[in-house]
């Protein structure tokens, strides 16, 4: 690390990665398999970070290996269109709910900051509505904190951000129908799009009660707003038609990551035909990439997919999380502190507060991230690796078994039941 600090921005590329949250060094990973990593020093972790939730499958899943090296062995990139990017368009279009055509970029920042950049091209709109505890990458314009009028339009919560930049984006708590209606009834012919999580899974896993979501759709239907379901996270990965599936609601436009690149870099947007062709080279709204669609990518993210449905993959992965949810919540509910698993599928997330799980950013107790820390660092020390975040949310693979997931619950009682357990 301290090589890294004297070339790169706090030793780090992304900055959760730094443990400012949880204090320490960060570990340097040499290598992973299955559900374990290896780090520079030669100490194993069972992990449940899984790449932030790509590695849906476990690292180095023989099958994704196998199809990258004989993907680049064959060019990684053509900039020109490639079968394997017209196969994985196939596939996503005729599986997920309403996506009748795509459009593949390099990471899921570039999805959503490009889906709302054709929002505002179909409708002829400028501004756009995010929910307080929704993350949808750093674009400067969804670089945005709530606060704690009715609607707050935007200010920054980054530096380098110009105010200009965020005052067409309005932000609203989650879980809160009065306030969605009224802003939607006010501002709705100025509205191009209205973006959320549908299940988010940036700042703890807030699970939205279905008819808060239903509420939103019909709103947006009836006012010509467009809905963007942000399923970089959750797509592909609870069930294979992501949250659209899982709770019956057709987007207009969707944003994807994670999975669908097989651990490469990969992102996409898609949606309705008729707003997807205001698109360049079709329409007015430009966006392009050197890089989007390239044949590795594409083929590591088609193998991944298709793992999954040749092995009942979704269905395994909510059972794991069903394991996991029963060896965990007695052990909570016996800690000394408050604490309870809130759990979608194969996400789930370790709640240090009391009360009923949170659906808002507003309802989170910031005190937990200072009883996660030591639980961290007790569970690290354990070879157990979760994210360095109170936050964040945890990812199951295909590669975790019921033995990965006693150990994490061995590993919680022991740190939570010691004698100077979690304050």
């Amino acid at each position: 690390m301290a090589r890294a600090e004297r070339v790169m921005p706090g030793g780090v590329s992304s900055p959760v990665r730094a443990f400012r949250a949880v204090g320490g060094t960060p570990l340097v990973m040499r290598s992973g398999e299955g559900a374990e990593l290896e780090d520079a020093d030669g100490r194993r972790y069972v992990d449940f970070v899984c790449s932030w939730g790509p590695l849906i499958l476990g690292h180095a899943h023989p099958a994704i290996v196998r199809t990258i090296a004989e993907t680049a062995a064959r060019g990684t990139s053509f900039g020109a269109p490639g079968e394997q990017e017209v196969e994985l368009a196939e596939y996503l279009t005729s599986r997920y709910p309403g996506l009748e055509q795509v459009r593949f970029v390099s990471s899921g920042t570039e999805a959503t900051m490009s889906a709302i950049r054709v929002a505002r091209g179909a409708t002829g709109r400028d501004r756009i509505v995010k929910f307080s505890g929704c993350y949808h990458g750093h674009a400067d314009h969804l670089l945005v904190a709530a606060g704690s009028g009715l609607a707050t339009f935007g200010r920054p919560s980054s530096a380098g951000v110009p105010e200009a930049f965020v005052r067409e984006t309005i932000v609203l708590p989650l879980d809160d129908e009065q306030r969605l209606t009224d802003l939607l009834c006010r501002e709705g012919d100025r509205l191009a799009a209205v973006i959320i999580e549908p299940v988010p899974a940036n700042n703890g896993l807030l699970l939205q009660q279905p008819e808060f979501l239903i509420t939103l759709r019909r709103e947006t239907e009836k006012r010509g707003i467009l809905l963007i379901f942000d399923e970089v996270i959750s797509g592909f990965r609870l069930v294979r038609g992501g949250a659209a599936e899982l709770y019956g609601i057709t987007p207009d436009l969707a944003t994807f990551g994670k999975v669908i690149g097989g651990g490469l870099p990969v992102g996409a947007f898609g949606g309705r035909r008729d707003v997807m062709r205001h698109l360049a080279p079709l329409g007015g709204v430009y966006q392009a990439g050197t890089l989007s669609g390239n044949a590795v990518a594409m083929a590591a993210g088609l193998a991944t997919l298709r793992t999954l449905e040749r092995e009942n993959g979704w269905q395994r992965l909510n059972d794991l999380g069903r394991q996991l949810e029963a060896l965990l919540a007695p052990v909570l509910a016996a800690a000394p502190c408050p604490a309870q698993i809130v759990r979608a599928g194969s996400l789930f997330w370790i709640s240090l507060q009391a009360g009923p799980a949170p659906r808002s950013a507003e309802a989170i107790d910031p005190c937990a991230a200072d009883r996660y820390r030591p639980l961290f660092h007790a569970l690290l020390d354990r070879g157990i690796a979760l994210a360095p975040s109170a936050f964040e949310v945890g990812f199951l693979s295909l590669a975790h078994t019921p033995q990965h997931l006693e150990s994490l619950r061995d590993g919680i009682a022991s740190a939570l039941l010691a004698p100077q357990g979690v304050a």
